[in-house]
């Protein structure tokens, strides 16, 4: 093992728990740890860069087992990326046009094609960093997430479009074989049901990544981070998609240190580098407003449009590769390079705060923020009623729709299932159900969430304790309620934790299988036990 290595991984570690002691992502500690190696005089490694891409590469093909194409096709997505990465070339390059002609060390050497350049290399955001953000807030799945990972999509196409131009390299006709590959679907299918749920499960994840993936694209002349995103779409759906991703989470996560690590490495700065760095990072609140201005203007509420911004709210690890593509070219001095290689990440350190923050942030600025706000809104973006329901139960599960029967035998249609799956919802609907579509480890659920005086109990049914317990922390904050809360639990540190949160009763699964298998085993055996001391069937 390289010894090298290892010491960067300490290093990492190090940094990292220092920062998640303030309350930051360890992500930033990982960027200032590699800026501390720099400044000791390490360079990146070969294995360093390795690891680094394939963080990158898993974590683009955990993306896309996660992805419904049809959010590209929206509106918001494909018209909201392309207008904002209009919006800010322009925005970009006319401010570095006026630092130029300021006279500002650094900008006056840029002409006007390098002007456009650098400004299009500020325009894109990082998939690794925004991707992190949302799966630390665990708000993937949420409306404003899945925005912000369809303008991601939509800026990874167009940097294959500026990347294939400016190399001048075209793509092998055998890439218009790459739009046979939804054919192969079911056979992947196929192999993903015999896979199982242990190492082979792990290894099919990987050959599907880097080898149907990455390595796929790259020998026809594309993108190789697209292959491993369109390699995981093509599993979307697919019900153990979701494991095969939980099952190389762990391992994507130690890559992604790699990745942070070679950022902080990436260039030794001089004083002035940091100052242009910092110019260029105070310039995000503009990216900021952009991004917010124009995802207001496709009728999402304003907390939406403010939280897919802070998403984005960064420079992209794309801009380096710009940087390093017109250095080579000689269109930028090497100075643009360490430039961008700082900018990028002060954005990071600048967005993770204004993630951390972030409710705080909209609370503060909301009356502001709701005149941008469109009065007629997006239909996703609604408030979500429950009308006259008296009993909630969320989570449609096996055991929440058998605890909705039971409880609509006695109270009729005054019961109302919420379930985080809308295909799962129509089914249920199907079924004489009243269900609807709502996911409760979402913030933005609970935000648009509008509870009346009728509800009477609310049954947190969800197979995950994390989210009957983020249910029931939402619950608590509600002032005034006169309902009561119930909720499943799977072990005694569960009962006591949901106890803590005002949840009464809690309902341990195992106990009451336990005791309901004892009980109908007793029931079914009763005739045929004999009493012992009688000799006679009790």
């Amino acid at each position: 093992m390289d010894p090298t290595l290892l010491f960067f991984i300490g290093t990492a570690f190090t940094f990292g728990m220092v920062i998640n002691f303030t309350g930051l992502p360890p992500m930033v500690g990982f960027l200032i740890a590699g800026f501390a190696l720099n400044y000791l005089g390490f360079e990146i490694t070969d294995g360093l860069t390795t690891l680094a891409n394939l963080g990158v590469t898993i974590l683009l093909f955990s993306i896309g087992l996660k992805l419904d194409i049809r959010t590209l096709f929206k509106r918001e997505v494909w018209a909201g990326a392309s207008i904002h990465i209009l919006a800010s070339i322009l925005f970009y390059a006319g401010l570095l046009f006026v630092f130029k002609q300021v006279g500002l060390h650094f900008f006056l050497d840029l002409d006007i094609t390098s002007l456009l350049l650098v400004a299009f290399a500020l325009s894109f955001s990082s998939t690794v960093f925004a991707v992190k953000i949302l799966e630390e807030k665990s708000e993937t799945n949420s409306l404003y997430g899945r925005i912000a990972i369809g303008i991601l999509i939509m800026q990874d196409i167009f940097a294959v479009l500026f990347l294939t131009v400016s190399v001048g390299k075209v793509p092998s006709i055998w890439a218009l074989g790459l739009f046979a590959l939804p054919l192969i679907r079911p056979l992947l299918f196929k192999l993903l049901d015999r896979a199982g749920h242990g190492e082979l499960l792990v290894l099919y994840g990987f050959f599907l990544a880097l080898v149907v993936g990455a390595g796929l694209f790259e020998s026809v002349g594309m993108k190789a981070d697209l292959g491993a995103l369109i390699a995981g779409m093509l599993l979307a759906g697919h019900p153990s998609a979701k494991d095969m991703a939980k099952s190389l989470f762990n391992m994507k996560e130690l890559f992604l240190i790699c990745f942070f690590l070679s950022i902080g490495l990436g260039g030794l700065p001089q004083f002035e580098h940091v100052v242009v760095a910092l110019i260029l990072s105070v310039l995000l609140f503009g990216k900021i407003a952009l991004y917010f201005l124009t995802l207001a203007k496709f009728q999402l509420r304003s907390r939406t449009s403010l939280f897919a911004a802070f998403s984005l709210a960064n420079y992209s690890e794309f801009g380096l590769i710009v940087a390093s593509l017109a250095t080579y070219k000689g269109w930028l001095s090497q100075d643009w390079l360490i430039i961008t290689a700082i900018a990028v990440s002060f954005s990071f350190i600048i967005a993770a705060l204004f993630n951390k923050y972030s409710d705080a942030i909209y609370t503060h600025f909301s009356p502001k923020l709701k005149r941008f706000q469109s009065t007629r809104l997006h239909k996703d973006d609604r408030p979500v009623r429950v009308g006259d329901a008296q009993i909630l139960v969320m989570g449609m599960g096996r055991i929440g729709a058998g605890a909705y029967d039971a409880l609509k035998a006695s109270y009729g249609e005054r019961v109302m299932g919420i379930d985080y799956d809308h295909q799962t919802t129509l089914k249920h609907r199907e079924q004489g159900r009243r269900v609807i579509t709502g996911d409760a480890l979402d913030s933005d659920f609970w935000n648009k969430l509008q509870l009346t005086d009728n509800i009477r109990l609310i049954l947190l049914a969800m197979p995950d304790h994390n989210g009957n317990r983020y249910a029931a922390e939402q619950l608590k904050k509600i002032d005034s309620c006169t309902f009561k809360v119930a909720a499943l639990a799977h072990y005694k540190s569960d009962e006591v934790e949901l106890n803590e949160l005002g949840v009464n009763p809690v309902y341990n699964m195992y106990e009451e299988a336990g005791s309901g298998f004892a009980h109908h085993v007793w029931t079914e055996l009763q005739p045929q036990i004999v009493n012992p001391r009688t000799d006679q069937e009790l």
